[in-house]
C-alpha cells in the first residue's frame, strides 16, 4: 500500500506562500498569494492519493485538512 503524502501551504519569508512535502521537507514550490497556493496544492493532492493537505494561517497554524483518497 502507497504511503500518504502530506503537502503542506505555509508562509513563505514575508509575502509568498510555499507548498511543502512533510516527508522530504521539500518545497514543492512558492507562490505570490495563498490562493495560488492553495489551488496548486489541493491539485497535487489530487493527482498524488493517497494524500493530506494541511492549510496553515499566516501565524503557522493550522486552518484547515484535506484527505484524499
Amino acid at each position: 500500500m502507497k504511503k500518504r503524502e502530506v503537502y503542506h501551504v505555509i508562509p513563505y519569508a514575508k509575502d509568498g506562500w510555499q507548498i511543502r512535502n512533510e516527508r522530504t521537507d521539500e518545497i514543492i514550490s512558492v507562490y505570490d498569494t495563498k490562493q495560488e497556493a492553495v489551488n496548486k496544492a489541493i491539485q497535487n493532492s489530487k493527482d498524488n492519493t493517497p494524500s493530506r493537505l494541511v492549510v496553515h494561517k499566516e501565524n503557522s497554524r493550522i486552518q484547515v485538512l484535506y484527505t484524499y483518497g
